[in-house]
């Protein structure tokens, strides 16, 4: 079985303005900044920040709660069904964003989907390494089992590092004895914790803001220092075969490509159902930024629908009887 890929040509003005924009002022920033203990605390700081820039659409409710020990939050779009779930996990290199970074973008997916959408507060660097961040994707996802929700009915999706849980929080939730759930989306997700094919290919120079030389860095403290890096720590590498089908959508010029691209294959070989959009020009995760880039909103829409493809059960139209022939019975003459 081979990966449908679905290339989406055309970069509007505004999506390339936005790529030198994230060039001139995000890269050099993610380029300098210390990944260390210390110089990683400051970086919640853009969490709390966020809603200036990205403020909660006006119509969309949310109720924060706890999923378990693990801090979460409902968010819902008008008429978003209940009994249908996005579990949500968030990107960010595993050290930045959270909750409120990303309640814009989840908000659309709610109404895109029709789904209400489960966002998750994992820990993070440097108060946790890898291994505690899957363990709160997977209690997150035991606690909806546990409120009724149904695996059939629920779809784990996250960006970048989420995108990375959303693999490995499902295989590991699968390890315990939990039902898988009804599909995966993952926009443009960290698959391989390994540098070297990200670093070699072409996009590490042409991607709009992330280093792919930094990728070895970060694998180091998600690991908290253990060298050589264990392959199987990486969701590519691992038994892919009782995942559901799964929707990856990535930009074509940005370093996560290879990542996308080798998720695809593996999967296709696993015999697991994969679409993977690759969108020409975009930026990593360009669906966040959904205010300035067009693309961003239709790659949304095509979650959406994607969610609702494999939770909508489909209408089975009722066999239709045959009229029985009557008999006429006429006496023997």
């Amino acid at each position: 079985m081979d990966p449908l890929v679905e290339h989406r040509p055309g970069t509007t003005v505004r999506a390339r303005l936005t790529a030198r924009g994230l060039k001139l002022t995000a890269a050099p920033v993610l380029a300098l900044w210390p990944l260390g203990q210390r110089a990683l605390r400051p970086a919640f700081a853009l969490d709390l920040a966020a809603p200036v820039a990205l403020p909660t659409p006006r119509w969309a409710r949310v109720e924060r709660i706890k999923a378990g020990d693990v801090r979460a939050e409902w968010v819902r779009a008008p008429r978003a069904a209940d009994d249908r779930v996005v579990l949500y996990f968030h990107g960010g290199g595993f050290f930045c964003c959270g909750l409120r970074t990303h309640r814009r973008m989840v908000a659309r997916i709610s109404a895109a989907a029709g789904a209400s959408v489960l966002s998750v507060a994992y820990r993070q660097l440097p108060a946790a390494p890898l291994a505690v961040s899957v363990r709160d994707c997977v209690d997150a996802y035991r606690w909806l089992l546990e409120q009724g929700h149904d695996p059939a009915r629920i779809v784990v999706a996250g960006d970048s590092a989420g995108g990375f849980l959303a693999f490995a929080a499902t295989l590991r939730a699968m390890e315990e004895g939990l039902p898988r759930p009804a599909a995966i989306v993952a926009m443009a997700p960290l698959t391989d914790l390994d540098h070297t094919a990200k670093a070699a290919h072409p996009n590490a120079r042409t991607d709009a803001y992330l280093p792919a030389r930094r990728v070895r860095r970060l694998a180091e403290l998600l690991t908290e220092g253990v060298v050589p890096l264990d392959p199987a720590l990486s969701p590519v590498n691992a038994d892919l075969s009782g995942l559901p089908p799964v929707l990856i959508q990535v930009g074509s010029t940005e370093m996560l490509l290879p990542d996308a691209e080798l998720m695809a294959a593996k999967l296709s070989a696993a015999g697991v159902p994969c679409r993977l959009q690759v969108w020409e020009g975009q930026v990593h995760v360009f669906q966040v930024f959904a205010d300035l880039v067009p693309e961003g909103l239709a790659a949304l829409h095509e979650v959406g629908a994607f969610v609702r493809e494999h939770t909508v059960p489909v209408a089975v139209p009722a066999p239709r009887l045959r009229r029985r022939r009557r008999i006429r019975r006429t006496a023997a003459a």
